[in-house]
């Protein structure tokens, strides 16, 4: 298994920042309440293709996203791959990816997951188990992720992108467990879970939205 790179990872970050503070003006609020060392999960709401490099750019750490398949096409697919993103496909139980996401974790990395699977409404109202399943797996600390404005369509120049130069808000919330501090990682474990992480993700963005006026 080749465990993705930090190094590029930090890289992809460096880039992000230029970017998102070029095009965009990201409004960061909780930054300090991402774990500073060992294990994190960001567990990232998605309504917009900007809501990954957004949270890729203004993280305190590097951070490996899994993304899909059908992203990592040409050149974006190297790119993607040297910046230690992490390939998913979405139709199965992709082994590979399940491996490189927990090998991050295992190594004390950060991991980002749109725990929704696909870009919807961004409101968390529908989890996947992904996510539960990587947190109890491993342990790991969720950090709650709401990015708010990227979705506004008013006087939009380029086609599919925000607003250049309006505000995006990233609010990072408080970690916390998935677990139930029994280890068990049966079906009815992760159901419960997932239930727990979702109450928590959406109380988040609730907090997250009357905090920035979004």
């Amino acid at each position: 298994m080749s465990v993705p790179s930090e190094r590029g990872a930090e890289v992809g970050r460096r880039i992000g920042v230029g970017l998102m503070y070029g095009l965009w003006r990201p409004r960061v609020l909780g930054a300090w309440r991402v774990p500073a060392s060992g294990p994190a999960i960001l567990a990232v709401n998605h309504s917009h293709n900007i809501d990954g490099p957004m949270v890729m750019g203004v993280s305190p750490r590097p951070t490996h996203f899994l993304i899909k398949k059908e992203a990592f096409v040409g050149p974006l697919g190297t790119f993607l791959t040297g910046i230690g993103q992490l390939k998913v496909d979405r139709t199965s139980a992709d082994r590979t990816a399940i491996t490189d996401a927990l090998g991050v974790l295992g190594n004390g990395g950060v991991l980002g997951i749109f725990p929704e699977g696909t870009r919807g409404e961004g409101d968390f109202a529908s989890l996947r188990a992904g996510l539960a399943y990587f947190a109890v797996r491993s342990g790991a600390p969720i950090v709650p992720v709401a990015v708010l404005g990227s979705s506004e369509k008013p006087g939009r120049l380029i086609e599919g992108l925000p607003p250049l130069r309006s505000r995006v808000d990233v609010v990072f919330g408080d970690p916390f467990e998935a677990g139930d501090g029994s280890g068990r990682r049966t079906r009815a474990a992760l159901d419960e879970a997932t239930e727990r992480i979702q109450k928590q993700l959406s109380s988040h963005l609730e907090n997250a939205r009357r905090l920035t006026g979004r």
